[in-house]
């Protein structure tokens, strides 16, 4: 199940793991991303906190931890390639994936149909 922030996260949970990265929205909102700094492996992230950097040629960015937990990968590909992030922002341009902890609460985080309209109201 995917699930959004309103800060432009995704996050996808598979048992007690998420995957993190930022929506398409997002990175239509920056333009071409030019870097990417990813969190360290055993990292730990809180909700809300700062869990990466984006460059664009427009801005810099913080991406914030859509939920806590440990990182146990970062995508090391960003490094060499941060275009991913472009061409595909929800799949392949993933930034990390943490470990959560027993009990996540997942209830302020959006459904897709909750977070497009959201994005709507913009």
């Amino acid at each position: 199940m995917k699930l959004y922030t309103k800060d432009h996260e995704w996050v996808v949970i598979e048992g007690d793991t998420a995957t993190f990265g930022i929506t398409t929205y997002a990175q239509d909102q920056l333009g071409d991303v030019v870097f990417v700094e990813v969190p360290d492996v055993g990292k730990q992230l809180e909700k809300g906190g700062e869990a990466a950097v984006v460059e664009s040629v427009k801005a810099a960015s913080e991406v914030y931890a859509p939920l806590a937990g440990e990182v146990i990968e970062a995508n090391t590909k960003l490094a060499e390639d941060p275009g991913l992030v472009n061409l595909e922002p929800e799949t392949g341009g993933w930034f990390a994936k943490l470990k959560l902890p027993a009990g996540t609460d997942t209830s302020e985080l959006m459904d897709e149909a909750a977070y497009e309209a959201f994005v709507q109201s913009l």
